[in-house]
């Protein structure tokens, strides 16, 4: 080889390998952003855990306090302290049993307490510090009954004194239908007087009534084994059988009785409304129990009806 080619070959030769390293990284530039990273996206699918609540019972405490059952001190001094608020009870012997449980659930309508029948701590503490009840009417005077359908109560009053206080049942607000008719078992309001008797037990039509004291049409107050703390007659006023004996003794023909916080409306199976006035019934003079007549002076706004006083049947509509 020539030295001229030599040389031309010797300086050229740098200008190839430039070119050949440039050409490279054109390559290279060119293959880079082709040739992408692939980016791989692992989704991980979330694991459900399905977790069973428990279901959640709520087991009321049982109530503390008397109740059933209970004797002791503590059930006497209950018992002595309802005697003196005048609440009706047999006896206080210290025995917790269902004439004391009437007692109680008297104590509870009087006050606006719950009905549980149980002399609870509240319960208690409020007897502590409570009084006699007071009589719903004070204008009629003398002796009479009244019977508060709201509280489901019933008050003995002498001389304008609640002298004895008495839980009952009346009339339960729902439908009912004997040997073909229907009517509400209701235990209608107004001023009355017992106009018919019956001593000892009587098979009504609706079921079975002990010494019967009748008032309004069929409706009366009469004892029963089953008082419940709630309305639950055809219409009567159902008191314990504890009361009912001494109720009938002390509710001669003639007597006054008021019903209040009832319906304006006729006794069930009746056709007409009963006449209610806001006075007092016309004085009464009663017999003695066991005599052959009674003398009423009756008012012309009331129902009295002048009878004998009896222990027949006769002339008593079907008793509810």
């Amino acid at each position: 080889m020539r030295p001229n080619r030599l040389f031309a070959l010797l300086a050229v030769a740098p200008f190839i390998a430039i070119a050949c390293s440039s050409n490279a990284s054109r390559q290279g530039s060119l293959v880079t952003p082709t040739t992408r990273e692939l980016r791989t996206t692992t989704t991980t699918e979330a694991t459900t855990t399905s977790t069973t609540i428990p279901v959640t019972t709520t087991t009321k405490a049982p109530l503390l306090g008397l109740g059933q059952g209970s004797s002791g001190p503590a059930v006497l001094a209950m018992q002595q302290r309802l005697v003196a608020l005048h609440y009706d009870l047999p006896e206080a012997n210290g025995s917790f049993g269902a004439a004391t449980q009437q007692a109680v659930y008297a104590f509870q309508k009087v006050n606006g307490m719950a009905r549980s029948g149980r002399a609870t701590d509240d319960v208690l503490a409020r007897m502590a510090n409570a009084g006699i009840p007071t009589t719903m009417v004070p204008a009629a005077g003398g002796t009479h009954i009244e019977v508060d359908v709201a509280r489901q109560v019933l008050f003995y009053v002498q001389g304008g004194v609640v002298g004895k206080v008495v839980a009952v049942s009346t009339g339960s607000g729902n439908r009912f239908c004997n040997k073909g008719r229907c009517d509400v078992a209701v235990t209608p309001g107004g001023a009355f007087r017992v106009r018919g008797k019956v001593r000892g037990w009587q098979e009504g039509e609706l079921g079975r009534l002990y010494s019967p004291s009748y008032f309004n049409g069929n409706i009366a107050v009469h004892g029963s084994l089953s008082i419940p703390p709630s309305p639950a007659s055809h219409g009567c006023v159902r008191v314990p059988m504890t009361s009912a004996d001494w109720l009938f003794a002390a509710m001669p023909n003639g007597m006054a009785v008021y019903v209040l916080n009832g319906p304006n409306v006729p006794p069930p199976f009746s056709d007409e409304a009963p006449t209610t006035t806001t006075h007092a019934p016309a004085t009464t003079t009663t017999a003695p129990i066991g005599s052959s007549s009674t003398s009423t002076s009756s008012s012309s706004t009331t129902t009295s009806t002048t009878e004998p006083a009896t222990t027949s049947t006769t002339g008593i509509p079907a008793p509810l």
